[in-house]
């Protein structure tokens, strides 16, 4: 399996999304009434039944694309999650710093395209999330149908500057995995780091 292979199988241009559920819509449901809640500073229960019955109308009409979890969380790979991004944020916020101050208009920077391995909406989201809040590096498009995300990158100089920065963005991908994929990302991973052992393997 390459590196930039699917950890699901991508459908075609042509075919529709499977349709949800009620309960997998659910998440998103929940979320719009407790903001409805917020707008109004009103949470008495009336307030929140009719906002529930307004999201509803809404997805129903609209088609917003629901947030589908997977049924797992670990907290260890949680924990781990957010050391290497408070990691990332302060050597960033240095290294932004320090090419402010040094290099100024001569630092250079590039788009690039970064196709993910999961399909999921609510991973690809946080991934484009927690890439824009570390500094030097913000999405400029999402291709939602591919799981492609467009970033500019700050002190990209050559290829293997690309290089690193998609595997950047390919190793926060497999710490989310960790932490809630579902169990076929999972599988997905795991083959991948077999697949790469063997190669390594008969490089030697």
């Amino acid at each position: 399996m390459s590196r930039d292979q699917r950890l699901h199988d991508v459908s075609d241009e042509g075919t529709k999304r499977p349709r949800t559920t009620l309960g997998q819509e659910l998440p998103l449901l929940v979320w719009m009434m407790l903001i409805w809640g917020a707008l109004w500073q009103d949470f008495a229960i009336g307030n929140l039944i009719f906002g529930l019955l307004l999201s509803l109308g809404l997805i129903r009409v609209f088609r917003l694309p629901p947030v589908i979890l997977s049924g797992r969380f670990n907290f260890w790979h949680a924990a781990v999650f957010v050391g290497a991004f408070l990691r990332d944020v302060t050597w960033a916020s240095f290294e932004v710093m320090y090419l402010a101050v040094f290099r100024g208009p001569r630092t250079k920077s590039a788009i690039i395209a970064v196709t993910l391995r999961t399909d999921s909406d609510l991973l690809v989201t946080f991934v484009g999330h927690v890439l824009t809040l570390v500094p030097g590096s913000y999405v400029v498009e999402v291709d939602r149908r591919s799981s492609t995300l467009y970033l500019h990158v700050l002190n990209v100089n050559d290829q293997a500057g690309v290089d690193a920065a998609r595997a950047a963005v390919m190793k926060i991908e497999e710490r989310l995995i960790r932490m809630m994929g579902t169990t076929k990302e999972l599988a997905g991973l795991a083959a991948l780091k077999n697949g790469e052992s063997n190669e390594g393997a008969s490089a030697s």
